[in-house]
């Protein structure tokens, strides 16, 4: 068994990965084009440079699946890092148009160049301050924020459309939860809390100076 098929069959035994579509986009997805680590499948988050790291597989899982991402049409990631989260939420919805969002111009560079030659053609990526969000395309129905935030930015609330979700950790630097933002069919908000988690500092206007 391949050093990938342990790890799906680990993340499906503990119950993280639950869904078949979000399964099979792991499975196809090629997790060490977008880090130069021979352990490119150990289920830990690892360094990819300049401060960053890729989330641990098991979070990359939670957090897929709690954005629900069947019939998610335009969907909004704030910190794009190696490309690699992006790269499953293509392949779990390659219909929908994807924007990602990366403060680090070299970081978003790589990213764009990798998710380009794997093909990947339906994620757009964008340097800026991810905290804003990114206007021209919204109204989104799925926002995924992959770094901590002291609070939900209000931007990306606003460019929240009806009926949509936003899978964000919020709280210390040094400890959050996943909160799962709903916009409901009226634009009211409601907010639940889901797994603890440690994330990098999402830095930006509405994040962490």
């Amino acid at each position: 068994m391949s050093d990938k098929e342990k790890l799906i069959k680990n993340l499906m035994d503990s119950g993280v990965l639950k869904s078949q579509k979000v399964t099979d986009a792991f499975r196809k997805v090629k997790r060490h084009e977008f880090i130069s680590n021979p352990r490119a499948y150990d289920d830990r988050p690892q360094d990819i440079g300049l401060g960053q790291t890729i989330s641990a597989p098991h979070m990359v899982a939670i957090m897929t699946e709690e954005l629900g991402v069947e019939g998610a049409k335009n969907i909004l990631e704030i910190g794009t890092g190696s490309g690699y989260q992006a790269a499953i939420l293509s392949e779990c919805c390659p219909d929908a148009r994807i924007t990602t969002v990366e403060r680090i111009p070299e970081l978003m560079r790589r990213a764009r160049k990798t998710l380009s030659l794997l093909r990947y053609l339906n994620v757009e990526c964008v340097s800026g301050d991810g905290t804003m969000g990114y206007e021209p395309n919204s109204p989104y129905d799925r926002i995924m924020v992959t770094a901590a935030s002291p609070e939900i930015p209000e931007p990306l609330i606003r460019q929240l459309g009806y009926s949509s979700r936003m899978v964000i950790p919020c709280g210390k630097r040094s400890y959050q939860r996943l909160m799962i933002v709903e916009k409901d069919d009226v634009g009211q908000i409601h907010v639940k809390e889901g797994t603890s988690c440690v994330f990098v500092p999402l830095m930006g206007r509405f994040g962490w100076k």
